[in-house]
């Protein structure tokens, strides 16, 4: 059962609305979001990339600078190693660009994950060396690598390091003890000694600062590589970073260089999944063209993501577009299989009863796991780890929820595990084969989770009334955007909600459209593309059956709701209209 909880944080919103030339409705909001003080407001409507921090605030970042600008000058090979994931990608293109622009000779590798896993490691480092590289730098990757960067510097390698992800720790008589790898530079805002003021930055974020940063200290404009902040903005994005602070300025302003990108490949993935450039959102980031670059880290290998970001020729971007939208249909029908293998063992075995459900899926294609643990999570709202079998050992994937920190629960169960790493909600594991069923139970003991951490909360921004959704009003909402983790979308609230009108819409008629009014006798056009099924077993159990039977027909004009919803406007043939989206309901 939803918590609904309606915000209520106090300030002078007649004050912010005529000081930043806002409604009073979008002063509430700005308010909800967190955002106290002029400057705040200021940056957070109206920031721009001026508004970014030097990146030479980070710490190791006038060494990382001082060791390729000498690099560079010496002609050495430099080696970047990324990730197989859409930030690990868009990372490695940001340093590839950069460092061939300022005539470094430079190329790239990216672990394998079924046979490299994650992240840096001893054959990557051998095949660098092999290749004549003298120089290595990380990229979304390589801060908890210690082992493999001193073998590396065993070897005689310069290693720099940049990553955004946590710094190691260990317990020594309750104080954490942080380990860096032993690296000739470690660039990682996370870093306890780090002054950089935005924390949050995701590795292309971090590779883009480095590059900036190189720029000026060659005497190069750092305005020549503004065009990677459209790789930054995929990468925030796709890496569901918190869109605050910095990470809003770069997605806002990426988002608005994507509507007219030169780069090929990326042309080619809007075209390829029937998108609008001149209406891409982050909806559009997170939910079609970043599936779709992760799948080939996924199912094949990352390299042809890179691969399609680095495209010379449009037919060459057309074809690589397609392959990783074909890439991604498969990742789907995959997907569904393993999510209901995993739906069946929260609902007929023990570890379904568990607070933090520990899902051991052997047959499951491991690049699949983190997809459905984050299914699996949102269907139940626990923290979820979904395991499948690696070769000799196990590997897995957690998704975690707002009340539970993922990766120092993890940090109490070490001992059973081979490797892991992450943040707060989400996180990696590698484990021996016979400690799986130990650390379900071993996870488990350590929680502390409550009941009503596990019930979902769903925030109302405020009650609004239907009168006051109008075209003006969805146009200051864009002031908002983007949305995402961290900024979400508003939620507005309307009680006793009557039902005027309904039928099934969409390919598979599961979705519904509305016509709704709201106790002050506004009507108001309404879509909901949830479960309608589900939706008309709740009309059953409060109506009766007859009611369901007849929804169609009239009856439904019966039934009274409280919803929540989004405004918007529908566009169809040339006409525009006003519509909510509905998002939760609750029967009465």
């Amino acid at each position: 059962m939803e918590r609904w909880v309606l915000l209520r944080k106090g300030a002078d919103f007649k004050s912010i609305s005529r000081k930043f030339h806002i409604s009073p409705y979008l002063a509430v909001l700005v308010r909800n979001r967190g955002i106290i003080g002029d400057q705040a407001i200021q940056d957070y409507l109206y920031g721009t990339i001026a508004d970014l921090y030097d990146g030479m605030l980070m710490k190791d970042m006038d060494k990382a600078v001082e060791i390729l600008l000498e690099k560079i000058r010496e002609g050495a090979r430099i080696r970047i190693i990324g990730d197989y994931d859409i930030d690990g990608v868009n990372a490695t293109y940001i340093l590839m660009e950069g460092l061939r622009g300022l005539g470094a000779v430079v190329d790239i590798d990216i672990p394998d994950r079924m046979t490299d896993g994650y992240g840096i490691n001893q054959n990557l480092i051998d095949r660098a060396k092999e290749a004549g590289a003298d120089t290595i730098i990380t990229c979304d990757n390589g801060i908890a690598a210690a082992e493999e960067i001193a073998y590396g510097k065993s070897l005689g390698m310069t290693i720099v390091v940049t990553d955004h992800h946590e710094i190691p720790y260990r317990e020594e008589n309750g104080e954490r003890k942080y380990v860096l790898p032993p690296a000739d530079a470690v660039v990682d805002p996370k870093r306890a000694d780090c002054l950089y003021p935005f924390k949050g930055l995701c590795g292309a974020a971090v590779a883009y600062k480095l590059m900036e940063a190189l720029y000026e200290a060659s005497g190069k404009d750092s305005a020549d590589i503004d065009y990677l902040m459209e790789e930054v903005a995929i990468a925030t994005v796709g890496d569901v970073m918190d869109l605050t602070g910095e990470n809003r300025i770069f997605v806002r302003q990426g988002l608005e260089m994507l509507q007219s990108t030169s780069n090929l490949g990326l042309k080619a993935l809007m075209e390829c999944t029937k998108i609008d450039p001149a209406r891409i959102s982050s909806y559009h980031i997170g939910f079609v063209m970043g599936p779709c670059m992760n799948a080939s880290g996924r199912l094949d290998t990352a390299k042809r993501a890179l691969e399609l970001l680095d495209a010379g020729t449009k037919a060459e971007a057309d074809i690589l577009a397609g392959d990783l939208k074909a890439l991604n249909d498969s990742r789907k029908d995959m997907t569904e299989d393993a999510v209901k293998q995993a739906m069946e063992l929260v609902e007929q075995t023990a570890a379904g009863r568990d607070k933090v459900l520990v899902l051991y899926l052997p047959k499951c294609h491991e690049s699949l796991a983190g997809i459905v643990a984050g299914r699996i999570r949102e269907y139940y709202y626990k923290p979820v780890f979904v395991l499948t079998d690696s070769g000799e050992e196990v590997k897995g994937s957690g998704r975690s929820i707002e009340a539970y920190h993922m990766y120092e629960e993890l940090n109490k169960c070490s001992a059973l595990l081979t490797r892991f790493g992450g943040h707060k909600l989400a996180a990696g594991l590698s484990l021996p084969r016979k400690n799986v069923e130990r650390f379900r139970q071993g996870i488990n003991a350590v929680c502390t989770l409550k009941e009503e951490d596990m019930q979902e909360k769903v925030s109302i921004d405020m009650e609004l009334p239907f009168a006051q959704v109008t075209e003006e009003f969805i146009k200051e909402l864009e002031l908002l955007e983007p949305f995402g983790k961290g900024n979400p979308k508003p939620v507005f609230a309307q009680r006793q909600v009557e039902v005027l009108a309904a039928r099934l819409i969409g390919k598979k008629r599961n979705m519904l459209r509305m016509q709704v009014r709201d106790s002050y006798g506004t009507p108001m056009e309404a879509v909901y593309f949830g479960d309608a099924l589900a939706y008309l077993d709740e009309v059953e159990r409060h109506y009766g059956a007859e009611v369901k039977r007849d929804f169609f027909a009239g009856a439904c004009q019966r039934i009274r709701m409280s919803v929540t919803y989004y405004p918007g406007i529908n566009e169809y043939m040339g006409e525009k209209r006003v519509q909510i989206t509905l998002t939760h309901y609750q029967i009465t």
